[in-house]
């Protein structure tokens, strides 16, 4: 009697927990994902004639997270992608307690001329 009535009141708090690990783990994964973005789109900018179009589309074609923010800021000697996305936090019961996180990551690489 009195183990299941403990079991009762300490299970929802243990769900929730759970599912609040598994709302970390998916941000966690939105910000790996974000920083190979970034990485891709800076090394396809840095050889190409077309920096801006050049990183947009290794940014998307590296990851599957949309929509993608990226930047791009070119300076004499170096160029810098800056790739952001905002991961909406729908785990379940978790998600909701939860705001909405923005990932963000950049990358710099020399420019080498196409």
């Amino acid at each position: 009697g009195q183990a299941t009535v403990e079991l009762a009141l300490a299970l929802p708090l243990l769900c929730l927990f759970l599912l609040g690990m598994v709302q970390v783990a998916v941000v966690g994964r939105g910000q790996l994902a974000v920083q190979l973005a970034a990485h891709e789109a800076v090394r396809a900018a840095a050889v190409s004639a077309e920096p801006e179009a050049a990183a947009t589309n290794a940014a998307h074609n590296a990851i599957s997270l949309r929509p993608l923010s990226v930047k791009v800021e070119v300076d004499d000697a170096t160029i810098t992608v800056r790739v952001s996305y905002t991961d909406h936090t729908d785990v379940s019961m978790a998600g909701a307690l939860l705001p909405d996180v923005t990932v963000e990551a950049s990358a710099t690489m020399a420019l080498e001329p196409p």
